[in-house]
């Protein structure tokens, strides 16, 4: 008989767990924010919806460590606890696009962290090109081309001598 690792089945549950998640909305306690930056350590800095508060530290539960990442501009649903001065909270769940859409349908989910409309967004994006190429440094990974920058003299030394 084969047995799995336990890291393994511990993983599966988690994931079948949030695949299978009825999207229940935040009770009073907890609150939805937003991941800014990894300290290390299981450690996230989050910014919430509202204005008057601080950044500050959640920490990533035992059971979400090693089989659930969270990277900057995630979402969180986070409940704060007690004890300690710096983390002020303790990650509850990991938010997926799907509890965006239901907590967005439900009213709840906060202005701040709501997406520009698609128009605003291209317009913003096309501005943003033309300038993007300008902004460009030579790519130092290829070797330049003899070939072109032999032609260009040469154009240039015939065009002297006209």
């Amino acid at each position: 008989m084969h047995r799995s690792h336990p890291s393994i089945s511990r993983r599966k549950h988690l994931m079948k767990e949030m695949m299978e998640d009825d999207y229940a909305l935040p009770t009073e306690n907890q609150q939805i924010a937003r991941v800014i930056s990894s300290r290390g350590n299981n450690l996230h800095e989050v910014e919430t919806a509202k204005v008057e508060e601080e950044n500050f530290l959640v920490s990533m539960p035992n059971k979400f460590r090693k089989s659930m990442w969270v990277k900057r501009g995630d979402f969180l649903l986070i409940e704060p606890i007690e004890e300690g001065d710096k983390v002020k909270a303790e990650i509850c769940k990991i938010l997926t696009p799907e509890h965006v859409k239901e907590y967005t349908k439900a009213g709840i989910w906060p202005d701040k962290f709501t997406k520009k409309p698609a128009q605003e967004e291209l317009s913003s994006q096309n501005q943003d090109d033309s300038d993007f190429e300008d902004d460009l440094l030579p790519n130092t990974n290829r070797p330049v081309n003899q070939e072109s920058s032999d032609e260009e003299e040469d154009e240039e030394t015939s065009s002297d001598e006209d």
